[in-house]
């Protein structure tokens, strides 16, 4: 069919119209030829029909910023695909009639901004860019977006003005405090920036593997060096965005060590414009749907947003105070999430680059993000880095939970109303009989949650964490709010305890915010039972325990809910909340609803828990691990790791060649499935159960071919645990106050010939002899003291130093501290054998004589110290006292915190700070 040109003038026409509001939307004046007026107040003009010179026809729009040429628009009826006109408007933007005098030109001596548009499509090419491609835009940008950029271009003519130009220009990532998969991030980012083949980057990042860091660390270089203006940071939840705002403020920049807040201005986003000094705006999708509305979302109500989710995708419309070019960059947090559905057209309103951050990629999120996956770390992969820890899971299954239940008609029954929880009875018409998937939502069995409940009481200290004495920290999922109060109501009824012990953190729950910090920090708080709320993105570090009441169905989510309990704690703050806990080397799931059950649900490393560590490694010795057991000593060693001081550590990666987490992750990759399928890919000739197998052995063979690590793997891990005996009897034998003269002088002959034959293998040896204990360091007293307390010697400071006493060796020290020993006591007994000092003196008590020494020259010196500069000089005597040494890093932890940090000792002892530990060190150490 012809199209009647009347009607296609008619089209274009109609276009034409749509156009012009969009410019006029955006801040341009839109002018005929014949009314052209250079001088109009406004900086951007777009002039109707102009006629360009010779053989180049008539543009439909010049346009010009601050009387200057810069571009020009070719318009087409609505539904022409405008990638098809492209020609025509490359033609006009080097067409440009001589006698126009003030114009801008890219490289190439054409108009810089070009624009192919039909009222409803726009796409604009920007020629500073380092390869110009047309791309679409939700409207045309303001007249100062563009100013910008040529001004950029004027004031630095060799360099290319927009980001996707100076993005090539990126300093090296400074790689200090990364771990590798941030490391991996980053690059990858940058390197799909800098080859723009896509507008989106995709990061999957497990759990606990530090995305909020990742991405924090790539906005400061991106603004800092790339030409980004202006970022989006798109959280979950409202409770995430403090969390990130927090993640902002902490952060310190690696080049100067600045707080990241002290050089850009973060603030969350609202209503309407913002700030020129807004560098980083962080919101939920919700809120920044309405901003561009112009509407109020209530702060900080979760509740709110959650359920402000539309039923159908939502439209937005041109606001020009948040404009498309607002932002350079949208990083979008939780990725997995389904906002790519109804939420769509609000991701896609900005001229951004897109960075999604996920755990758990689904289709639709490789599908939004264009395939393009720019680093992958997987949640076994975080397990054998030590980012995460395995899990176990122990199921309980009860007969309503599989099979229902019925109630017989007649039968009076407890009804609950959701909404005000008033209860009544009422008597049943008919036979209830309730499916499993009916149970807690329309019935509640009270019997059944307390038998679950009753079941995981009585299986946690001898199945679930034998040996342990404390409830470990306990999240519990629940199916909705009433179900939540029932499970809260009954965890403390099983447990006997009261309101303190177990909470209910749910979006209706008074203070939430105040529970979830309790079941962080506070020992008292044990149990936390949720809906939703906990369910993504909120770090509780000492948690051990997922209990799940309800099922999940889909693997993403069942992933972020898993990954609740896979964060790391070290030790001293596990401790402090759950006081039996010596480390956390692993979490358990407990699924009271057969969630495990689902084929999404990936096996933990821990596979088989009937085979010991031992039989592992002897099993890796003669290359006869299965791929199960080869997964399961994977996770023992990582689990392992978590509990290794760090001399110990140091001592096996010495052993090994190589470090113990580089032989885990190894074991890790060779039963990952990816990596299998892939190793098969490129032998196609071989059997694949051959290439698996091949795989196995190279992971093993560092462990295999090292009879002395094997060795001395098992010898730490027996020092890890305690045995406990029920079993034997006892009677005494002996009972005697002090060591027997013959024993002890057996203890420090055989300590006398230890110290000599192994000299010149432990430092803190050699440092005594040769520099009379300079220079010694906590680290090295203590791997001294983790060596002798191993077989076959199992010394420990307190049986040496008694044996000196027993054989008459002179004590100067307090009588108090006689018998009261440290392992810093070690140096004492060192100076003695190297004979700098004659007589035993607790190592603390000579800190403490040389600390009063150095004081008094400091007085006759003139130099006189505040109060309040006695504390940080005190407290980094007792410091040196009890660590032999005092560092920087120490003055971030406890005591020195709570006045403020490194921060604090600098603005009360003045820039003397670090000779002043120089000095102390020096003074007072060993």
């Amino acid at each position: 069919m012809v199209e009647n040109s009347d009607d296609r003038l008619a089209a274009e026409q109609k276009a034409r119209v749509m156009i012009d509001r969009q410019l006029e939307a955006a801040g341009w004046v839109v002018q005929d030829r014949k009314d052209l007026n250079l001088f109009a107040p406004q900086r951007g003009i777009a002039v109707r029909e102009v006629i360009m010179k010779p053989g180049h026809g008539r543009v439909d729009y010049l346009l010009y910023i601050d009387k200057t040429v810069v571009g020009v628009i070719e318009a087409k009826p609505n539904g022409t695909p405008l990638s098809g006109v492209e020609w025509q408007s490359a033609m006009y933007a080097t067409g440009l009639p001589n006698d126009v005098r003030r114009k801008a030109l890219d490289s190439e001596g054409r108009l810089p901004f070009v624009f192919e548009a039909s009222g409803t499509e726009t796409h604009f090419t920007n020629g500073f860019d380092p390869r110009p491609r047309a791309r679409r835009v939700f409207n045309f940008p303001k007249p100062g977006h563009l100013a910008a950029t040529m001004r950029a271009k004027k004031d630095n003519p060799n360099e290319l003005p927009t980001w996707r130009g100076k993005v090539h220009e990126l300093p090296i990532l400074d790689e200090a405090g990364l771990r590798p998969a941030q490391i991996e991030a980053v690059n990858g980012i940058e390197k799909s920036l800098a080859e723009q083949r896509y507008g989106r980057s995709l990061v999957q990042m497990a759990t606990g593997a530090g995305k909020t860091y990742t991405a924090v660390t790539e906005a400061y270089r991106l603004l800092k060096w790339g030409g980004f203006k202006r970022v989006l940071f798109l959280v979950d939840r409202n409770n995430l965005a403090d969390q990130t705002m927090g993640e902002f403020q902490n952060y310190r920049t690696p080049d100067d060590g600045r707080r990241f807040t002290e050089l850009y201005n973060v603030t969350k986003l609202a209503r309407g414009g913002m700030p020129d000094s807004t560098k980083v705006a962080i919101s939920t999708i919700q809120r920044v749907f309405k901003a561009i509305k112009n509407e109020d979302v209530p702060e900080g109500d979760d509740q709110v947003l959650d359920e402000f989710r539309p039923d159908e995708p939502v439209t937005v419309a041109y606001n020009p105070d948040l404009p498309p070019e607002s932002f350079d960059l949208v990083i979008v947090d939780e990725a997995h999430r389904s906002i790519y559905g109804v939420w769509r057209g609000v991701l896609e309103y900005f001229d951004a680059h897109m960075i999604g951050l996920t755990a758990t990629p689904g289709k639709q999120t490789f599908g939004f993000f264009q395939q393009n996956l720019v680093s992958e770390y997987t949640y076994q992969q975080s397990v054998a880095d030590g980012v995460n820890v395995d899990f176990d899971i122990y199921r309980i299954k009860t007969d309503i939970t599989q099979n229902g239940s019925l109630i017989e008609a007649g039968t009076y029954v407890p009804a609950v109303n959701r909404d005000t929880r008033e209860q009544k009875l009422v008597k049943l018409d008919e036979d209830l009989d309730y499916t499993p998937g009916q149970l807690d939502r329309a019935v509640t069995a009270k019997h059944q949650i307390r038998t679950v409940l009753e079941t995981f009481r009585n299986n946690l200290f001898t199945e679930i964490f034998p040996g342990r004495r404390t409830v470990p920290k306990t999240l519990i999922f629940a199916k909705d709010d009433n179900h939540a109060e029932e499970i809260v109501q009954t965890v403390r009824e099983v447990f006997g305890k009261g309101n303190d012990f177990a909470a209910k953190i749910t979006y209706s729950a008074k203070d939430p915010k105040g529970h979830l910090k309790a079941f962080r920090t506070s020992p008292a708080m044990r149990v936390a039972v949720t809906v939703d709320m906990i369910a993504t993105g909120t770090d509780v570090k000492p948690l051990e325990c997922v209990l799940f009441m309800r099922d999940v169905r889909s693997g993403q989510y069942f992933e972020q809910m898993k990954g609740r309990g896979a964060r790391t704690i070290n030790s001293a703050d596990l401790k402090s909340v759950t006081d039996d806990a010596d480390a956390k080397t692993r979490f358990v799931i407990v699924d009271a609803i057969g969630v495990t059950e689902h084929g999404f649900v990936e096996p933990p490393l821990n596979r088989d828990k009937s085979i010991s560590l031992k039989k592992l490694l002897d099993k890796s010795a003669t290359l006869n691990l299965t791929e199960d057991e080869t997964a399961t000593l994977a996770s023992r060693l990582a689990a392992l790791d978590r509990q290794l001081k760090p001399a110990e550590r140091t001592e096996i990666d010495e052993v090994a060649h190589t470090s113990m987490r580089e032989i885990v992750r190894a074991l890790v990759d060779a039963v990952d499935p990816e990596k299998q399928a892939a190793a098969i890919r490129t032998q196609p000739d071989r059997d694949p159960a051959d290439v698996i197998q091949y795989l196995l052995d190279s992971a093993t063979e560092p462990l295999a071919s090292n009879p002395e690590l094997r060795k001395r793997i098992i010898d730490i891990r027996r020092m890890k645990d305690q045995l406990i005996d029920e079993v034997s009897t006892d009677s005494v034998l002996e009972a005697y106050g002090v060591q027997k003269p013959d024993r002890a002088k057996e203890i420090v002959t055989s300590w006398r010939e230890y110290l000599a034959v192994n000299r010149a293998e432990i430092g803190a040896i050699e440092l005594m002899y040769e520099a009379k204990g300079r220079g010694i360091s906590f680290n090295q007293i203590q791997e001294l003291a983790d060596r002798i307390a191993r077989p076959p010697h199992n010394w420990t400071v307190d049986l040496i130093w008694n044996a000196y006493l027993s054989l008459e060796v002179e004590y100067k020290g307090r009588p108090e501290n006689r018998d009261r020993h440290t392992a810093t006591d070690l140096i004492s007994l060192l100076r003695l054998e190297a004979g700098v000092d004659e007589a035993l003196v607790p190592y603390a008590e000579q800190v403490e004589a040389r600390y009063v020494n150095w004081l008094a020259r400091q007085e006759q010196a003139g130099v006189t110290f505040t109060e309040t500069q006695r504390w940080w000089l005190d407290k980094m005597m007792q410091i040196i006292a009890s660590s032999a040494q005092l560092d920087a890093g120490d003055l971030e932890n406890a005591p020195f915190d709570e006045k403020g940090g490194i921060d604090g000792a600098l603005r009360d002892l003045g820039e003397e700070t670090g000779s002043i530990i120089i000095e102390l060190n020096r003074e007072l150490a060993a």
